[in-house]
């Protein structure tokens, strides 16, 4: 097997600079220990699991299906209850997990506690300053995240194009793109633009080893770019997922004069109405989270097969334009 070497691969001690990125419901063991396999960085989410305890037990049963490098995502949002966040990081740390990936606001406590520990942080924002911030924190690689990505893109409406190239002149240790990437001409740009890998999320999705419903792969396959709804920005809390029932009466409503509390969308955005539509298949019944990159989806391969096309891609791709200068 070949590999594609950037500073990320020996950094994660991977064979390709490819993270899955951790997804709400489907960062499970199924999925990442086929990324890892396949060469990537698979990545657990650890809030999806409902206690501390479970995801241990979840590392155990990826460890079971990989002897490669993965990791686990741990999100930290302010909300009213929050959860056990540090007890998640210490099964994260007990576990011997050797890359977390992490997004929100971190305590500085926790990101000196993990690198004590000897954990890789990588980072996850969507602007150039907080990437500064963050490096300034102490993480170990960023992961930005263009404005076409899937979930939350921040309210500044940068595109991958200005973002990445802003960031990797900014910023001095691994810069990972994330947003709009689900095939080796993106990676081969990100690559050129100035980062050392991509993040994949809602391509990731579409693959057979997803642990969600095949209405949602095969719904993705028949979307294009242009088939993404951005929620909640009345709301100064900006989402993107697909279109659908769900998520066009959410931007109706927030178009009424007006708009809209977040008590009058709140029945629609549901985190565990979303994750029933991953499981039942229904896909008008909830959000389904994914990003622009969905117009560039027309199958549904394994991870292995994913993996190497995009590899073979990029290095055709950066081929073909270094002949093309030559000439």
């Amino acid at each position: 097997m070949t590999t594609l070497k950037t500073r990320i691969t020996c950094l994660l001690g991977i064979d390709y600079p490819i993270v899955q990125g951790g997804m709400m419901w489907v960062g499970r063991a199924e999925l990442a220990s086929a990324v890892s396999n396949a060469g990537g960085l698979g990545i657990l989410t650890a809030l999806t699991q409902p206690d501390p305890d479970a995801l241990a037990a979840e590392i155990e049963r990826c460890r079971s299906m990989t002897t490669r490098p993965f990791g686990v995502n741990l999100t930290m949002l302010p909300t009213v209850n929050p959860p056990p966040y540090e007890r998640y990081l210490d099964v994260i740390i007990q576990a011997r997990v050797p890359v977390m990936e992490t997004a929100g606001n971190v305590p500085q406590a926790y990101i000196a506690k993990a690198k004590a520990a000897g954990v890789i942080i990588i980072h996850k924002c969507t602007t150039v300053r907080h990437a500064m911030a963050a490096e300034r924190r102490g993480v170990d690689v960023i992961s930005i995240d263009g404005f076409e990505c899937a979930g939350h893109p921040g309210n500044e409406d940068v595109g991958g194009l200005v973002l990445i190239p802003a960031a990797a002149r900014k910023v001095g240790i691994p810069l990972i793109a994330s947003g709009g990437i689900g095939d080796g001409r993106g990676l081969a740009a990100a690559l050129v633009l100035g980062a050392d890998g991509v993040n994949m999320g809602t391509r990731f999705c579409a693959t057979r080893e997803a642990p969600i419903h095949e209405n949602v792969k095969k719904m993705m396959m028949g979307k294009t770019e242009c088939d993404t709804n951005l929620i909640m920005r009345t709301l100064n809390n900006t989402g993107r997922c697909l279109k659908n029932a769900i998520s066009d009466e959410v931007v109706s409503m927030e178009r009424r004069p007006g708009g809209v509390a977040f008590k009058d969308i709140a029945h629609l955005v549901t985190g565990a109405r979303g994750r029933q539509v991953l499981e039942n298949g229904n896909v008008d019944d909830g959000l389904v989270w994914g990003g622009q990159v969905v117009g560039l989806i027309d199958d549904i391969p394994t991870c292995s097969e994913l993996l190497q096309r995009m590899v073979t891609q990029a290095r055709e791709r950066l081929a073909l334009a270094s002949a093309s200068l030559l000439q």
